[in-house]
């Protein structure tokens, strides 16, 4: 689980004016009560502000923290730190970035939503820290750790998404991996018992793109087929009901599905033929298509075919193909980066940059982006 997160082309200024400078650069925007934006300070921001100067490549948080990974390959936390949630073994807070120990090989990091975090490093192994009272860190324990440790010995892991005390990643063999809580059959295993180590989700090698949310997780198929599990009250497994399912079901019967995306109570994708779609909670606009009434199936947001990156939680965040970000849905800490606490039901465009390349969102207070 992740919040607002955007990468830009270098060399722009992602809120309109190009500049000489050319590296990827963290920005911020939001609540900022722990610090989680890194700006060395406490005060909320409504428009995205610039972390430091450094390269970055990956991005994401969660509630009240924050993680990056530099483009030389170490791994940045910042934010609270109650369960150790930083890495930085201790449980201390920061309000800026601190360097996760004095490795270089790390490739993408995930943000869970019950305090802790995942990530796969370059040679293709799993790590996890922080909060494991539910065995969500996959360490075969349901104790926290502070620093990051290996999840088995395999060097196969290809992507992780941390949910909200459960996880899901994906294999470079094509398989799917859940563990953690299961209260609400979100780790897809037909059953409802929690485990504290992966577990896979049947036999098929043919799974393509893995997302997590609360509760409910988000599987797109090589074939372009969609599927969800887990907990649906609004409606977020898109199967046009509010059941539970504890094993992949279907949503519909298109084979177009390209990206997919997993928030709090509300879920995203995009098609190949680059419209946007989006349902389940609807709270705050965030669907996006100016109502405010929940939906269980996919609604599309507008006509357009020209969306290329989006992510939701509690208010949505997306990239268009000519580079535009534009967000929408909660507000109420301007971390839609408008400079305004306005909630919004369509799509705004933050800015007028168009170096926009690819968005993260994730709960509730922060958006994040790569500029």
């Amino acid at each position: 689980m992740r919040y607002k997160a955007a990468i830009n082309k270098p060399g722009f200024n992602p809120l309109g004016a190009q500049t000489s400078v050319n590296y990827y650069s963290v920005f911020m925007a939001g609540a900022n009560n722990y610090g989680q934006l890194g700006l060395g300070d406490t005060t909320d921001r409504s428009s995205f502000t610039q972390v430091g100067s450094n390269y970055w490549t990956s991005i994401s948080n969660a509630n009240y923290y924050s993680f990056a990974v530099q483009l030389n390959g170490t791994l940045w936390s910042w934010g609270q730190n109650q369960a150790g949630q930083l890495g930085l073994n201790n449980l201390t807070y920061y309000s800026s970035p601190k360097q996760v120990g004095a490795l270089t090989n790390w490739a993408t990091v995930s943000a869970g939503g019950s305090t802790y975090g995942s990530a796969v490093k370059t040679d293709g192994t799993l790590w996890a820290w922080g909060a494991g009272s539910f065995g969500q860190t996959g360490l075969s324990i349901t104790t926290q750790r502070s620093s990051p440790v290996q999840v088995g010995s395999l060097t196969t892991w290809k992507k992780v998404s941390c949910g909200f005390y459960s996880t899901v990643a994906l294999k470079t063999d094509g398989t799917v991996w859940t563990w953690g809580y299961n209260t609400l059959g979100q780790l897809g295993l037909g059953n409802t018992t929690d485990y504290s180590s992966p577990k896979q989700v049947g036999a098929l090698t043919t799974w393509a793109d893995v997302a997590s949310s609360n509760y409910v997780v988000l599987v797109i198929k090589t074939d372009g087929t969609l599927w969800s599990w887990g907990y649906n009250s609004y409606g977020a497994l898109g199967l046009g009901n509010t059941t539970n399912y504890s094993s992949p079901k279907q949503v519909g019967a298109l084979t177009n599905w390209l990206q997919v995306s997993g928030g709090t109570y509300s879920c995203a994708a995009i098609k190949t033929n680059g419209t946007l779609w989006i349902w389940a909670d609807n709270t705050y606009g965030q669907i996006g298509d100016n109502t405010t009434t929940n939906k269980s199936s996919p609604v599309q947001v507008g006509s357009l075919t020209t969306w290329s990156k989006v992510d939701v939680s509690n208010s949505s965040i997306a990239v268009k193909t000519d580079g535009t970000l534009w967000a929408w849905g909660r507000n109420a800490y301007g971390q839609l980066g408008l400079a305004n606490t306005t909630n919004y039901s369509s799509p705004k465009q933050v800015g007028s940059g168009t170096g926009w390349l690819s968005v993260s969102a994730g709960d509730n207070f922060v958006n994040m982006a790569l500029g």
